[in-house]
């Protein structure tokens, strides 16, 4: 195993905001089958656990069966947004300047998301953060998403191993660490419900600014769970 540093960070909530993309994508998607437009905090309460969740909440919000027929309809016109319907993406304040400062002290990054792969890949180009990772992994690139924890193992092992920092912003990250066994770094401004303290975290932060200088002693220390 390596002594290189890894931190595999989370997406949505996490290095971006990507609310106001997915909130847009979805009621014109709902538009065009005739549904009307859902809020965007009602929208925020449906993301982070992968398509599948994302697409059966906006239709019970719209009063319709969740594993009924419509589920297919919506999936393939979502899929069909998802590559392309980037705008509204937007890293949060400091993100790009903490992972150089990150690489700079010989860390090496992934991210883990439930968003598939693809639009992953997409949101990650358009912010301008694609090049700071060396492994990627989305929702659909196992056969399981977060929070179990294959998804952190499959990318820690691609990074070399090494001592681990995941970096998130929910309840669905503060399980995926505890059951991948990893410790855990809580960004505060993200879409959590629950409040900080009901989260298993070694730190929080509300800032990606000084980000590196909070994170380098948990993973130089050869800290894990």
């Amino acid at each position: 195993m390596s002594d290189v540093p890894a931190l595999l960070f989370d997406l949505d909530g996490t290095l971006i905001d990507s609310i106001p993309a997915i909130h847009a994508m979805v009621n014109a998607v709902m538009a065009d089958l005739g549904y009307p437009a859902l809020g965007m905090v009602q929208v925020r309460g449906f993301v982070g656990r992968g398509v599948p969740h994302l697409i059966r909440q906006v239709l019970e919000a719209q009063g319709e069966d969740p594993e009924g027929p419509m589920f297919a309809r919506v999936e393939t016109a979502l899929m069909a947004r998802y590559l392309y319907d980037v705008e509204g993406n937007t890293p949060y304040p400091g993100v790009s300047q903490a992972l150089s400062a990150l690489a700079a002290r010989g860390c090496r990054l992934g991210v883990c998301t439930n968003k598939p792969h693809g639009p992953a890949i997409a949101a990650l180009t358009h912010v301008g953060l694609l090049d700071h990772f060396e492994v990627v992994l989305g929702g659909d690139s196992l056969p399981s998403r977060k929070p179990d924890p294959a998804m952190v193992h499959h990318a820690h092992d691609r990074l070399g191993g090494g001592p681990l920092l995941y970096v998130g912003d929910s309840e669905v990250d503060a399980e995926t660490a505890a059951n991948a066994g990893a410790a855990f770094a809580l960004y505060t401004e993200g879409y959590r419900h629950a409040p900080i303290e009901a989260l298993p975290h070694r730190f929080a932060f509300s800032d990606w600014r000084g980000f590196a200088d909070l994170a380098l002693p948990h993973l130089l220390a050869g800290e894990t769970g």
